[in-house]
């Protein structure tokens, strides 16, 4: 027998009642109306801290900024500031879980450039305020991302921008843990190869704390060079490049 389960196609605000936008897939919303931010599945209230960054930047400063970038860099053809033209620029408020998590991870290894090898046993333990980015196909360069935690504020649906674009979050926190905690292990691999050239044993535990949503300003950037397209993003609360395309001099063209 085939039972067909019910697919939400629209959920109303439990604080003001107005309908709440969401794409399939998105599991977290926020209420452009009033702020109020609700799981979609359930319709349930936000359980955990909901926070966001100010975007300090409009369009004039962000292209000061790209140009800025542009003109500094031996890597970059130094006709790029002069040349390129800035044909997209995009603010869009992306999804971010990030979880206080204290890790603990134990080893033991064998140092093998040394004749005859050696046994080495070590611990890594680290705390992390770890980021996970709340989206699934979405590609960004999350551990380039320092995020500010100091900056951050309580969400606030009137400071965002009305030309800015919102995403919603398509995981849930288990899940963005689940992800964080093997991250952060296959971080600690890494740590480890510095040290012995061939793992053993290894161990880790963790001590999960305050899971926090937030919302970031990222602008997104793209422009056009001798005929090519080239993708910026930019942080919109401190001005910092996060990632920036940079394309290749053509050796012989001034």
């Amino acid at each position: 027998m085939r039972i067909d389960v019910p697919i939400i196609q629209k959920i109303n605000c439990a604080h003001c009642g107005a309908p709440i936008q969401f794409k399939p897939g998105e599991i977290i919303a926020t209420c452009r109306y009033c702020g109020f931010t609700q799981v979609i599945e359930t319709g349930r209230a936000f359980d955990f801290e909901h926070a966001t960054f100010q975007n300090n930047y409009d369009g004039d400063n962000i292209e000061n900024l790209v140009h800025e970038w542009m003109r500094t860099g031996f890597t970059k053809p130094g006709d790029l500031a002069r040349k390129a033209r800035i044909i997209e620029k995009d603010l869009v408020y992306i999804p971010f879980w990030v979880l206080d998590i204290n890790s603990l991870t134990t080893y033991k290894g064998i140092f093998e450039r040394l004749t005859p090898p050696v046994v080495k046993e070590g611990k890594i333990k680290k705390r992390y305020n770890w980021l996970v980015l709340a989206r699934k196909a979405t590609k960004f360069p999350t551990r380039e991302f320092d995020i500010p935690l100091e900056g951050k504020i309580p969400y606030d649906f009137r400071k965002i921008e009305g030309y800015a674009k919102i995403l919603n979050s398509e995981i849930e926190q288990d899940k963005a843990m689940e992800k964080a905690k093997q991250e952060i292990e296959d971080h600690h691999r890494f740590l480890i190869k510095q040290d012995v050239d061939r793992i053993m044993e290894i161990h880790t535990k963790f001590e999960v704390g305050k899971a926090t949503y937030l919302h970031a300003p990222i602008w997104f950037i793209i422009y056009e060079y001798r005929k090519k397209r080239h993708r910026m993003l930019i942080d919109g609360s401190v001005g910092i490049i996060i990632k920036g395309d940079i394309p290749t001099a053509k050796l012989g063209i001034l």
